[in-house]
């Protein structure tokens, strides 16, 4: 027994260096190179990786929507999304940019032969509808619009594709925009509903950017002027999602929603730059950003951290970012990190079929933060397509562009590649 105890104390005792060797710790190991446990895709990512991404969200889409009418010819054949909505007059502006940034013409050929048909049926259904005719109402928000949701976003896509068959449905969009929404006493888009005279937050984007495109710069400016006034909430550098007159405005920070205020800055400051509109962008972002989840994402409720995180909020964000680094209006140093963090986190919510996982479903407004906190989400809810997109269709092009490196395991730009000293591309001061 004795020898055999020896034999095995000798042999720990020989092996006791080597597993010193194995041990890291700060004498043996770069500790500071150990890999964390991100629970989603941190950092760098390649071009053709964001590129696969939105292709199979677009492999998905046009495989199952339809433009087309059904077999009897009197409705439009039904997918899982709807051709006429708002959410994907959304989807037909970020395929059009998809194409700009990528060159990739698939994109734009699915959002012009949609918008096309639309426009095609529509003379018919109108014709049918002046008879007495009971129509397909998702054609019927195409032949006689009744909300800024059934015109602005389509009328958007529509004029930014420049296709020249569209003229009259643009003009049928663009009439109810400038002429027939209704209107709060000091001449802003407002609605009826909840209550009379509430103004949404989301008719920033469903509204003014259509004016801004057909040519009429001053109205839309001044429309953004007047929801800044009523919906920002200075102390949080957030908008409100509703106002109604009284003396007091609850206020709730809905994240879909200030997304739409953020791109609606996006799309005037396309057009025109203007100094105001560019100082609230700014200002929009450095509240935003604080809030950003670690894992990349926002809040349902954007300053309430038990709210579940949501995903088309993220990439509307997650675009404008990237969409303002390209442009020159931020700082590529101090912004591409949240922005690719935010990348990440909507393509791991995108699933192999090319569904968007964890948006938000369709939302009215309300005055008490249970409402928000348990909308439900759902992969067939269209927000999350579009902005998806968008996000990565933007992040494509900064990622192309920029010159950005991994140091000390975090993502970095620099204006010239550290490795040769010679510009990538003229910085924008």
């Amino acid at each position: 027994m004795k020898h055999i105890l020896s034999i095995a104390l000798s042999l720990t005792l020989a092996a006791a260096p080597a597993l010193a060797q194995q041990v890291q710790n700060d004498a043996t190991a770069p500790l500071h190179l150990m890999k964390p446990a991100y629970k989603y895709n941190y950092g760098l990512v390649k071009p053709a990786e964001v590129k696969a991404t939105i292709d199979r969200i677009r492999d998905y889409i046009t495989t199952h929507t339809y433009a087309e009418l059904d077999e009897g010819g009197k409705q439009l054949k039904r997918g899982d999304f709807r051709l006429t909505s708002y959410e994907w007059g959304v989807t037909y502006s970020a395929m059009l940019r998809a194409t700009e940034l990528t060159g990739d013409p698939s994109y734009r050929d699915y959002a012009v032969r949609c918008m096309r048909f639309l426009a095609k049926q529509a003379p018919v259904f109108r014709k049918r509808l002046d008879k007495g005719e009971q129509i397909d109402p998702l054609m019927h928000q195409v032949v006689q619009p009744r909300a800024l949701d059934d015109a602005g976003a389509i009328c958007c896509a529509m004029i930014k594709s420049g296709d020249k068959s569209l003229k009259n449905q643009i003009q049928t969009y663009y009439d109810y925009i400038a002429n027939h929404q209704y209107r709060y006493a000091d001449g802003q888009f407002a609605r009826m509903r909840p209550v009379a005279n509430t103004v949404w937050l989301d008719d920033m984007f469903m509204g003014i950017p259509a004016l801004a495109l057909h040519g009429d710069m001053q109205e839309a400016k001044r429309q953004f002027r007047l929801f800044h006034e009523k919906m920002w909430v200075a102390e949080k550098n957030l908008y409100r999602h509703g106002w109604v007159p009284g003396a007091y405005h609850p206020s709730f920070f809905w994240g879909r929603a200030n997304g739409w205020a953020l791109l609606t800055a996006c799309e005037l400051l396309d057009l025109e730059p203007d100094a105001t509109i560019m100082k609230w962008f700014k200002e929009h972002l450095s509240g935003l950003l604080p809030l950003q989840d670690y894992d990349g994402s926002w809040h349902q409720l954007l300053d309430n951290n038990q709210t579940y995180l949501e995903t088309s909020c993220t990439a509307i964000y997650c675009y404008c970012l990237a969409h303002a680094i390209n442009k020159g209006w931020i700082e590529p140093e101090t912004y591409v990190g949240q922005t690719l963090l935010a990348w990440n986190y909507v393509a791991a919510h995108v699933t192999p079929q090319g569904q968007v996982e964890g948006t938000c479903v369709g939302t009215g407004l309300a005055f008490d933060p249970a409402f928000y906190a348990y909308r439900p989400v759902n992969n067939y809810a269209a927000h999350g397509y579009g902005p998806a997109i968008w996000a990565g269709a933007e992040v494509y092009q900064m990622l192309s562009t920029l010159c950005l490196k991994t140091n000390d395991s975090a993502v970095h730009y620099y204006p010239v590649d550290p490795q040769t000293d010679e510009p990538l591309f003229e910085v924008k001061q």
